[in-house]
């Protein structure tokens, strides 16, 4: 599957995710989409990124901010049905809350 094929898929899952949020009480502002090589090799050097080798500069990934009731929060447990929603859109969806290594609540991807 080409990458823009795989953009448009997420691109969609994205959508869907978005119109989910808000019905379960969640609002969504976006934190990262998109990052290019300089902005991602300032990440890795500020400790920010684990890898140059990141979804976002491929547009296969996302970071959001949540806010329930008004209020900004991460809070994994807080944000566990949005995070099983998204990994049921699709079968390459993860997403960071679920992550072995460390938790990143913000992070949405679309494996390759």
């Amino acid at each position: 599957m080409s990458l823009s094929s795989k953009q448009i898929i997420f691109s969609k899952n994205i959508a869907s995710l978005i119109v989910y949020a808000d019905m379960i009480g969640i609002a969504l502002t976006f934190g990262d989409a998109f990052r290019n090589e300089f902005t991602q090799r300032e990440y890795l050097r500020l400790g920010l990124s684990r890898t140059m080798n990141s979804l976002h500069r491929k547009r296969l990934a996302v970071d959001f901010n949540f806010f329930i009731d008004s209020e900004l929060t991460y809070d994994k447990e807080r944000l566990s049905e949005l995070g099983e929603f998204w990994e049921g859109l699709h079968k390459k969806n993860k997403w960071g809350g679920n992550f072995k290594s460390f938790t990143d609540t913000p992070h949405f991807q679309m494996s390759e």
